[in-house]
Formats: structure tokens, C-alpha cells, sequence
């Protein structure tokens, strides 16, 4: 199988759905001629045309009614918007029309809408506070959405397509830092379901779980803990609405502990949200406080220096779980 980038396979989802669907098209800022901003939709224009890769005005609001009056008229809207943060100027729209809109309705209409935004930091230059947040807390919050973050090319591309067939509102991140990653990938289309985790690393003391490039991190810290014989489960969720409960579940009860990893800020984010659930299910199994590891509750720095300050890293995992297995059972 041939190995091809993080990027290149969005690419490469986004393509079969075009040519799979004449429903299917895609919209958001200079995604045409240029290829959007980071080059994902490079190529597209010159196959489909502009009836299928539409350039769009800057206001994501409109673009996100837009997207909606176009799905409920039978279409199958992707629309890319440029930076996860920019996202928050149709909130109003995805959180409140697209969202509700098939349970206001009784299920006579469907909102098929898969929203694409790029998030994170840690990418190959500071991008800033308006650039670089970690927002997918604020979708997993709001029933009617399901929120999809992958973590590797393989699982980007299955993932997205999946989202392209879903007739529901889609979020699929994208961390900007993972667009370079390069990983086995099928050339024919496959979809891989909708809420069903990976076990990345099979391990029986310490489950890790933790998404996006915040997987990657979890896996580099396992590796070095190995080397001093801690087995470390690492579980990448993929999806983070629905959520696969029961692969983490399955795992604490194995391994009796847990450490769950964000990028965002600490307050309120998805692993308060995994955690008070592991309390909830797992109580009986487990043999240390369940730990968390977050961003900075702080706008992101531009300075690289502040910046590599504001998120957890592979030590600061390694660490954690030292800290964990050292506690009294």
C-alpha cells in the first residue's frame, strides 16, 4: 500500500465524493484555482469546474446558510472555512439551524452538511490567538452534530468520506500540524464508521486517550515508557461525538488507570467530559485518580517561545503517568 500525506488524503476523500455523488460539492474561501489555503483542494477545480469547487465571498455566516438552504434542497454542501476560528462567525447557523433542523422538522428533512475546518497549533509556524485555537468543544457540546478528528492519513480519509455520506451535520477537524504526516493509505475509496475508536497501542497499566496530534504525542510517550516497562494503552477516539464509550471502558477496566489529553484549554474541555464518563462507568476498576493533561487556559502566543509553552508535549505525558504509577493502590 502506498503512503501518501494527512493531506493528500482529505484530497483524495474530497475527490471520490465529488465523483462518486453529483449532489456532492464543495464551497469556501479560494478553494478553486488556488487550492485553499493550505493546498487541500489543490487540483479539484481544474476536474470538476466551478459548478462543483465555488470560491465564496468572506462571510462564513452566509456560507453556512448557504450550505443549509443547498442541503435542504437536496445537495450535499462541503464547506470549508479557512480556520477553525473563523467558525465562530456562523455559529448562529451550524449551532442553531443546522444542528436542529432535522429533529424541528420530524425528520422530513435532513441537513447532509460536512463542515471541514483546520484547528490546532503546533503547525509549522505560530499562527497567533485568532489562529490557532482548539474549538471542538463547542460543537461536541450542541446535540444534532457529530465531530469527527483524526489523527492519520488512513483514518482521514475513511473518516471523511463517511462524513460526505452522513445525513447529518458534520464537524471534521483537521490539526493543521498533521497535514505533512505521512501514512499508508488505500487508492480505491473506503469509509471507516462514524463513533468507533482505535486502540493504537495495546498496553495493560495505563490507558491513554487522547486525539489529533495529541495522539501522536500519547504514542511517543508510550514508546519511551516502555523502555522503562510501563505498558501503555493509547486510545484515539477519532470521533468525539458519538463518542466510542465502550472501547474506553474496555480499556480502563483493563488497565485500572486512566490520562486523557487535550490540546484546548483545560476548562470544560472533551477530557473532562471522558473523564467524568470513565467515573461514571468504571468507578469500581479503577486504582488512581483519573489525570488530565491540557492546554493553558491562555490566548495562544504568537512568540515561539511562549507558544511551545501553552500545550502538553510527550514529557509532560511521560511524566504524568510516572506520577500515576507511583501513587498507593
Amino acid at each position: 500500500m502506498r503512503e501518501i500525506t494527512y493531506l493528500q488524503a482529505i484530497n483524495e476523500a474530497l475527490r471520490d465524493g465529488l465523483r462518486d455523488d453529483p449532489r456532492v460539492f464543495l464551497m469556501g474561501e479560494d478553494i478553486g484555482q488556488h487550492g485553499g489555503a493550505f493546498g487541500v483542494t489543490r487540483g479539484l477545480w481544474e476536474e470538476f469546474g466551478d459548478e462543483r469547487v465555488r470560491d465564496t465571498p468572506i462571510s462564513e455566516n452566509t456560507l453556512a446558510g448557504a450550505a443549509l438552504g443547498a442541503a435542504l434542497t437536496g445537495m450535499r454542501p462541503v464547506l470549508e472555512i479557512m480556520f477553525a476560528d473563523f467558525s465562530l462567525l456562523a455559529l448562529d447557523q451550524i449551532l442553531n439551524e443546522w444542528a436542529k433542523v432535522r429533529y424541528m422538522y420530524g425528520g422530513q428533512c435532513t441537513a447532509p452538511i460536512v463542515l471541514r475546518c483546520p484547528q490546532g497549533g503546533l503547525s509549522w509556524k505560530s499562527a497567533g490567538a485568532h489562529h490557532s485555537q482548539s474549538l471542538e468543544t463547542l460543537f461536541v457540546h450542541i446535540p444534532g452534530l457529530k465531530v469527527v478528528f483524526p489523527s492519520t492519513p488512513y483514518d482521514a480519509k475513511g473518516l471523511l468520506t463517511a462524513a460526505i455520506q452522513d445525513d447529518n451535520p458534520v464537524i471534521f477537524l483537521e490539526h493543521k500540524a498533521l497535514y505533512a504526516d505521512r501514512g499508508a493509505v488505500p487508492e480505491t475509496p473506503y469509509s471507516l464508521p462514524l463513533g468507533q475508536a482505535d486502540v493504537r497501542r495495546a498496553g495493560d497499566a495505563v490507558t491513554v486517550v487522547a486525539a489529533g496530534k495529541m495522539c501522536h504525542f500519547a504514542l511517543e510517550a508510550a514508546e519511551i515508557l516502555a523502555g522503562e516497562g510501563i505498558s501503555v494503552e493509547v486510545i484515539d477516539p477519532r470521533t468525539l461525538k458519538p463518542l466510542d464509550e465502550e472501547t474506553i471502558f474496555a480499556s480502563v477496566r483493563k488497565t485500572h488507570r486512566a490520562v486523557l489529553v487535550q490540546e484546548a484549554p483545560r476548562v470544560c474541555g472533551v477530557a473532562a467530559e471522558w473523564g467524568m464518563r470513565i467515573m461514571e462507568a468504571c468507578f469500581d476498576w479503577l486504582d488512581a485518580p483519573i489525570m488530565r493533561l491540557a492546554g493553558a487556559d491562555v490566548p495562544i502566543p504568537y512568540a515561539n517561545s511562549l507558544e511551545a509553552e501553552v500545550w502538553p508535549h510527550p514529557v509532560d505525558i511521560v511524566d504524568t503517568v510516572r506520577r500515576m504509577m507511583a501513587l498507593e493502590v
